[in-house]
């Protein structure tokens, strides 16, 4: 087992590879996964208000 401080050395050193995408990529990707989680949400209300529709006609509610 390695000691905490040298582990740390080495997750300072694997933070020095990494690469940063640039604000105008991380805003786009953001919008992206903003928008498709919209459409994923008013797919599934849409399911819920019909799935509850029929329910309600077979039920007599």
């Amino acid at each position: 087992m390695i000691s905490p401080i040298t582990y740390l050395r080495h997750v300072r050193e694997e933070f020095t590879h990494i690469v940063w995408p640039s604000n105008r990529t991380a805003i786009a990707h953001t919008l992206v996964v903003v928008l498709i989680a919209a459409a994923i949400a008013l797919f599934v209300g849409l399911l819920d208000y019909v799935f509850g529709s029929v329910v309600n006609h077979i039920i007599g509610g």
